[in-house]
């Protein structure tokens, strides 16, 4: 059976809403995608603005925005239906959302983004809060992939993406096993706006920067790195934990950024060494998605420090790297809709499977 779903995400370095339709299908029990079209829309400055400062509003005036933004992702989705030509197209809609409050310790888990409002923009059916039930049965809600590899991904054991918190995978016969790593594009990004750019585009900038032994030092002794999995990290862990360290040892902006490219990858080496003492893998690519794939030096970074481990890093095609995750939360709502688990417990620590998301169903009764 074939599914054409649309799937969107907005990651936690607000780099743009990331939407995608494909046709995934099912055969025998296999699944097997197409991407049809796809497309990153940049947040323009007043949504950006509203977005970070969204956990510093009053309760009412959250509720205010997480109703205007999710008729944002309604008119965005049909902005980009019209522009690529797939009007009407589409079955089901899943939407991530954008991630403010994450407290998995408390049982709570909140993205902006409703969908009433998405379904009522669209006339589709629409399945959000992807993360709720999970968090609810004592589980992490993240990282939420892991059930989308590896059902769409199979070849491969194991998985990096490096969004805004960078977070690893290792699948097994034995179980999936995945948490997050630390801040990744947040930090980089944030950094690389101090000096006048959206992003260090191949990591020029970090590149021409010198390594700080000894701040390198401190960041790698936090104690979250020392934490076992599961484990997942709230998006203002890069702003009120890292970016202070990074600013209190004097360096130059593109010392900062050399540095924690340096940081990123010891802590993804670090990773996936503690990940292969549980065992071997069936294959040594580690596949590597998100906008930091497009950082040169990050990934030369990278691959010297896991060549050690046997590990190859790979980078697939240009539309697999920024369009996974949105293309992951699709067949998440895929697995939603037919009522099967969408997450593991192995993976987020919750006390069972779960089938996690809202369904808002947009069309006329």
């Amino acid at each position: 059976m074939t599914y054409k779903v649309i799937g969107i995400m907005s990651g936690s370095s607000l780099d743009g809403l990331d939407i995608l339709f494909a046709h995934v299908t099912e055969t025998a029990g296999k699944w097997s995608y197409e991407v049809v079209v796809a497309d990153c829309y940049p947040y323009p400055e007043q949504w950006q603005r509203r977005l970070r400062e969204a956990t510093m509003l009053s309760a009412r005036d959250y509720c205010l925005l997480d109703a205007e933004y999710g008729h944002f992702l309604g008119q965005t989705v049909n902005r980009f239906c019209e522009e690529k030509n797939v009007v009407l197209q589409a079955d089901l809609i899943a939407s991530h959302g954008h991630t403010t409050f994450h407290m998995p310790e408390l049982r709570m888990t909140a993205q902006l983004g409703d969908g009433a409002a998405l379904a009522s923009e669209t006339g589709m059916a629409v399945i959000t809060d992807l993360r709720a039930m999970d968090v609810a049965l004592g589980g992490q809600g993240a990282p939420i992939v892991p059930v989308g590899e590896a059902l769409l991904f199979p070849e491969y054991s194991l998985f990096l993406n490096l969004g805004g918190i960078a977070n690893v995978s290792c699948h097994r016969d034995s179980g999936v096993e995945a948490f997050d790593v630390c801040p990744a594009n947040a930090v980089l990004n944030a950094l690389a706006m101090r000096l006048g750019r959206p992003y260090d585009d191949d990591g020029i900038l970090a590149r021409g920067g010198m390594l700080n032994e000894a701040l390198l030092a401190r960041l790698n002794q936090l104690a979250y790195y020392q934490k076992p999995w599961p484990k997942s990290l709230p998006n203002d862990f890069g702003t009120d934990t890292i970016l202070p360290l990074l600013d209190g040892a004097g360096l130059s902006v593109q010392g900062k950024l050399h540095t924690y490219v340096e940081h990123i990858s010891v802590q993804v080496s670090a990773a996936a060494a503690r990940l292969l003492e549980r065992g071997p893998v069936a294959s040594p690519g580690m596949l590597v998605t998100g906008g930091g794939a497009f950082n040169g030096f990050l990934i030369e970074r990278l691959r010297h420090h896991l060549a050690p481990l046997g590990i190859e890093v790979v980078v697939p095609e240009q539309s697999v790297v920024i369009f996974k995750e949105a293309l992951v939360m699709a067949m998440l709502g895929i697995l939603r809709w037919r009522e099967r688990a969408t997450v593991f417990p192995s993976v987020t620590g919750a006390s069972r499977p779960s089938i996690g998301g809202a369904l808002w169903m947009g069309h006329d009764v």
